[in-house]
């Protein structure tokens, strides 16, 4: 070869930037840094030992909570009002520098276990947590503007208590991600005549390059634009607003996807894999008089989680100055997680062993 000839572009080799529709924002992608040896923080994986259940854990059924009240003894879901929260119902109007706000705040647990995650419950018990979370848009998006449903897993994503529980929190604002996704939303269609995640959806379908798992009714890619090692977007198929939109079937057909996601993610590195994820739906309180039909229903998974379980993507430096950054694109992402299984390593354990837990 000529030496004064250029090099062959290869997104797996050489920097680029990709653009992210949802923020109007660029990703720096430079895979060619997984080639540098790793000599920074390791994490400890994360305990296998929590017991089904704990007396002196506040979220398990029967259990005292911090206020003094008595968890019911539960079987399914279970809400109640976060004694803890970030956003506190009586706090006094903070002056003309802000814009004062109202909200509302919930915790809800999934299953009466915690020894348990949402890849080792059943598609019925999963059904159960759709239902539940489209009933709260329902009561909470009738009086709020935004209702952010949202759970983090794992002690390295800032968990306090592993009992499988997620976060309900509601305002009467828009919070700066889902106005800056309203925004991007409406600007494309505006622009495009279609709606930015129908779009996307189609052609993310059609290609397959990026795709982890699909049916019917929902699509899993790790999207173009993602920033976290292994982040993906949940894609419904058709046009759907909101939560409540979903058919029964499509909510069965949710279950079931998002236990293979959360399953080959558990299988990646055979630990319980660590994320923050959320639902972005159409704006709700006097949104849901007006025209949405920018808007496309999806959520965000995003796990640190970048060379094992115990080497994470750290969002640094570059990152918070300047522009996001990430080690491996999207199409390696998806490729390793596309090819795992969708048998929990953990029942395969079990298997050999020869037993089988509920």
């Amino acid at each position: 070869m000529d030496s004064t000839s250029k090099p062959t572009f290869d997104p797996k080799e050489h920097q680029h930037l990709r653009y992210n529709p949802l923020r109007d924002s660029w990703v720096l992608v430079s895979a060619h840094r997984m080639k540098r040896p790793w000599k920074g923080q390791v994490e400890k994986p994360p305990e296998d030992n929590t017991p089904r259940h704990d007396p002196n854990n506040p979220l398990c059924p029967g259990s005292v909570r911090a206020n003094g009240e008595v968890n019911p003894e539960y079987d399914s879901t279970f809400m109640f009002d976060n004694d803890f929260p970030a956003l506190q119902p009586d706090a006094p109007d903070p002056g003309i520098s802000t814009v004062p706000f109202s909200q509302f705040r919930v915790v809800m647990c999934f299953h009466p276990w915690s020894d348990i995650t949402l890849p080792l419950m059943q598609p019925a018990e999963i059904r159960k947590v759709i239902d539940k979370w489209a009933d709260l848009i329902v009561e909470l998006g009738a009086e709020y503007t935004w209702v952010q449903i949202f759970e983090n897993k794992g002690a390295m994503m800032g968990c306090s208590n592993p009992h499988p529980h997620c976060q309900v929190w509601a305002s009467n604002f828009l919070p700066n991600e889902a106005a800056l996704a309203e925004r991007c939303q409406r600007d494309f269609l505006q622009k495009h005549g279609e709606p930015l995640l129908v779009q996307y959806a189609r052609m993310e379908a059609q290609a397959q390059e990026r795709v982890v798992v699909e049916n019917e009714h929902w699509l899993v890619v790790v999207p173009y634009w993602a920033t976290w090692p292994f982040q993906t977007l949940l894609l419904p198929r058709r046009h759907v607003f909101r939560l409540p939109d979903l058919t029964a079937q499509e909510r069965d057909s949710l279950a079931s996807i998002m236990k293979r996601l959360l399953t080959k993610y558990d299988n990646l590195f055979e630990v319980s894999f660590p994320y923050s994820m959320g639902w972005h739906g159409a704006p709700t309180g006097s949104h849901l008089q007006e025209d949405m039909s920018h808007w496309q229903l999806h959520a965000h998974y995003y796990p640190p989680l970048l060379r094992s379980a115990t080497i994470r993507k750290f969002m640094v430096g570059y990152e918070m100055l300047a522009n996001e950054q990430r080690d491996l694109t999207p199409e390696q992402a998806a490729d390793q997680l596309r090819k795992l299984g969708e048998e929990h390593y953990k029942m395969k354990k079990t298997e050999g062993d020869g037993e089988m837990e509920n």
